[in-house]
């Protein structure tokens, strides 16, 4: 499908800076089949029935995002995949004038060498020393935050709380996994006495979920990859609550990718570990999950073309259009939406 038909125009006033406080006090936008409603995240159990399946991402984000020099020239990176337990990929600004081999001296004397080079321009960095790598991010890297905030105003000590998820537990992310970031402790006791049921998985989001799809066609576009893992238990309960009536509901676009991932050709949840690629269009049959809470996504992302794909694209064009001219907050730190397909 032809990249332009997924743009459309936002407002900077809709793009949000800081979250909402408290979390779950953000607007949600309830889209049933092709029916909106305008709602809150606090509706959310009364939007659900009991039976249904909340399945969580439960990445930590680390301090991915450093600054540091090479050669004299000042250089920026943000790491997006582990590629070993001492070395990272990352994205590096003024990349050019690194060279193999080159070392680059990070903040609280942190160094890493260049050991490689990708083709989409990308660094491996190998850290030195024999300190583990988490410790040496904590004392050079910041939280990585999006683009469209970071360009905006500067990140904060606040962001190391508010870009976290009160799932977050295992350590890899250099993206939040956002439509988590809106859950309260009291938000849950209200799911839990719903009877909806909640699960985990793990999705150690890349930088390359923010990458601009470049390529005039879908068709084109390259997917980076990203490490999941589902284990055997949590894949058969989710199998026997869609078995018995139930709804998988993928809290964010993370958990509907590697959802789909390890799904069979009939829907069935297999237990999965490793990278995932997938590339969810307008056309892919989504087959594992039936519904979506979601923020609210860029122009022209993969991400937009998700959620189309979900929904439709001409539902998806109406929601968006109906979000902005109402005010809803946009991107990370936005507003949500609970998007349920018909069936």
């Amino acid at each position: 499908m032809r990249v332009d038909l997924f743009d459309f125009d936002l407002p900077e006033a809709n793009i949000a800076l800081r979250p909402a406080r408290p979390r779950d006090s953000a607007r949600m936008l309830f889209v049933d089949g092709d029916r909106l409603e305008d709602r809150g995240v606090r509706d959310l159990p009364a939007l659900l029935r009991a039976g249904d399946v909340l399945v969580f991402n439960d990445t930590r984000v680390i301090p991915a995002q450093l600054e540091g020099r090479a050669r004299e020239a000042k250089i920026g990176a943000t790491l997006h995949k582990r590629h070993d337990l001492r070395a990272w990929w990352a994205f590096v600004r003024n990349a050019k004038r690194v060279k193999i081999g080159d070392t680059v001296t990070f903040g609280g004397g942190v160094e890493a060498k260049c050991d490689e080079k990708a083709e989409d321009g990308s660094l491996l960095l190998r850290f030195l020393g024999d300190e583990p790598v988490e410790l040496l991010l904590t004392r050079a890297g910041t939280m990585p935050l999006p683009p469209y905030i970071a360009s905006k105003r500067g990140i904060d000590e606040a962001d190391a709380e508010d870009y976290q998820t009160m799932f977050a537990e295992k350590e890899g992310a250099v993206a939040a996994p956002t439509a988590s970031l809106h859950f309260t402790p009291r938000l849950i006791e209200a799911i839990d006495a719903a009877g909806i049921q909640r699960e985990t998985l793990t999705l150690h989001v890349g930088a390359g979920t923010f990458l601009p799809v470049k390529a005039e066609d879908t068709a084109d576009h390259r997917m980076h990859a990203e490490w999941g893992r589902i284990d055997a238990a949590t894949a058969a309960r989710l199998n026997a609550a869609r078995a018995a009536g139930g709804r998988i509901i993928a809290v964010g676009t993370t958990v509907l990718r590697l959802l789909e991932s390890a799904a069979d050709a009939e829907g069935m949840i297999q237990p999965f570990e490793g990278d995932t690629a997938i590339f969810i269009t307008p056309g892919t049959r989504v087959k594992a999950v039936d519904g979506l809470m979601t923020n609210f996504h860029l122009p022209k992302s993969t991400l937009f073309m998700l959620v189309s794909a979900l929904m439709g694209l001409e539902t998806m064009r109406a929601a968006y259009a109906h979000a902005i001219e109402n005010g809803y907050r946009f991107y990370s730190y936005g507003d949500s939406s609970l998007l349920l397909p018909k069936r």
